[in-house]
C-alpha cells in the first residue's frame, strides 16, 4: 500500500479525466502488489499515461526548471567572498 509521503504534492493524477487526490490512490493501492506499487511510484517522477489493474492513469509531474541546455537547473551559485568563512 502507498503512503501519502510517496505522492508528491505538485504532482498532478488523473483516472478517466478526474483528478485522483492522495487518500483516492491510496485506497487504490490496497488492491496492488510490490511491483506494480513501484512502478507507479516511478511514473510518479516520470509522468505518462499507463495502466494498473484495469484503471487507466495520467500523471503529470511537477515542472522541473531546466537551462537553456535543457538540463536540470543548479540554483543560485554563490561564490565567497571576503566575508566568507569556511
Amino acid at each position: 500500500m502507498l503512503s501519502k509521503q510517496s505522492i508528491r504534492g505538485k504532482v498532478e493524477i488523473y483516472h478517466e479525466g478526474t483528478k485522483l487526490t492522495k487518500d483516492d490512490i491510496i485506497e487504490l493501492s490496497k488492491e496492488w502488489s510490490e511491483i506494480q506499487e513501484n512502478f507507479f511510484k516511478k511514473m510518479l517522477k516520470q509522468g505518462g499515461t499507463f495502466s494498473i489493474k484495469g484503471y487507466k492513469f495520467f500523471i503529470k509531474p511537477e515542472e522541473q526548471l531546466l537551462t537553456s541546455r535543457g538540463e536540470k537547473d543548479a540554483g543560485v551559485i554563490t561564490l565567497p567572498g571576503d566575508d566568507a568563512k569556511f
